[in-house]
């Protein structure tokens, strides 16, 4: 069965995913990228070689979510997966169900400060990351993907339509949201700590929690990308560089980032969502 760590692109789901796996995976708390190895993404061409034969073929690959999900399941064994993948149904063809799912981390972030990181990512101006936000999208394809693990196509729809699809049924949910991580550390990876109690064994103390919030923390992680020890960068679209992938953090206020037209069209067309989400 699969726990979740689920969200949009650039929210904080990496930061999640490295709390997690050194609270699962270490025994002092000390993170570092080769644990985050133990929480892999999905969809990765590993779970669907001997499924599909086209890989740029996303109606092949919407056929096999469920039978790849079931065949790393034969296991019996509980596994944590992230993903960039609204849970949506497209024809007959749902992302996923309740037979292959036990429980979801969603981690979610306010789109006025996520269109910085958005623009940062995909080499987009703030005005076409704001269009990325509200249409819906397919990634995977971007250059220096192809020859990738994890290069894939994901289905991200619009990131109303992604937070309504992983949120809609309350069950077995944790919601976290990225402007409380960076907040209150401690009070996020408490509630983490007993979400996951529910599921999996962990063993945790008040030393491993501090080493914890020490070496996860976004300042931590960000000085480990710049000695080289990150590699799930993306490449900038112009030049082919690494694109930083920790980029500003606790650094990021849409207040200074974005102008009067954009941020009122994200409130407008998130209305709702943020509204509900105390972001409005």
């Amino acid at each position: 069965m699969i726990i979740w760590l689920a969200s949009y692109p650039k929210s904080g789901n990496t930061w999640v995913r490295s709390i997690v796996s050194s609270l699962l995976y270490s025994n002092d708390g000390i993170f570092n990228f080769e644990l985050i190895k133990k929480v892999s993404q999905f969809p990765e061409k590993k779970y669907f070689k001997d499924l599909i034969n086209d890989f740029g073929d996303f109606n092949e690959i919407k056929e096999n979510w469920i039978p790849a999900q079931e065949s790393m399941n034969l296991d019996n064994e509980i596994k944590l997966l992230k993903t960039h993948h609204g849970k949506y149904t497209v024809g007959k063809d749902s992302f996923t169900n309740d037979q292959n799912t036990l429980a979801t981390i969603y981690i979610v972030r306010d789109p006025r400060t996520l269109i910085s990181s958005i623009s940062n990512h995909y080499t987009l101006a703030i005005d076409k990351a704001s269009d990325f936000l509200m249409t819906p999208q397919i990634i995977g394809n971007s250059k220096g993907w192809e020859d990738k693990e994890t290069g894939m196509q994901c289905l991200l729809g619009k990131w109303n339509d992604h937070y309504r699809s992983w949120t809609r049924n309350k069950n077995d949910l944790l919601l976290i949201k990225y402007e409380n991580l960076i907040q209150n550390p401690k009070n996020e990876l408490g509630k983490i700590i007993n979400f996951l109690k529910k599921y999996v064994n962990v063993e945790t103390n008040d030393n491993k929690n501090k080493k914890i919030l020490e070496t996860t923390s976004f300042r931590s992680l960000k000085e480990m990308e710049i000695k080289g020890l990150f590699k799930e960068n993306v490449l900038n679209k112009k030049d082919d560089s690494k694109v930083n992938f920790f980029h500003l953090g606790p650094a990021n206020n849409w207040k200074d980032n974005l102008n009067e037209n954009v941020k009122n069209k994200l409130e407008k067309n998130f209305y709702a969502e943020m509204k509900e989400l105390e972001y409005l």
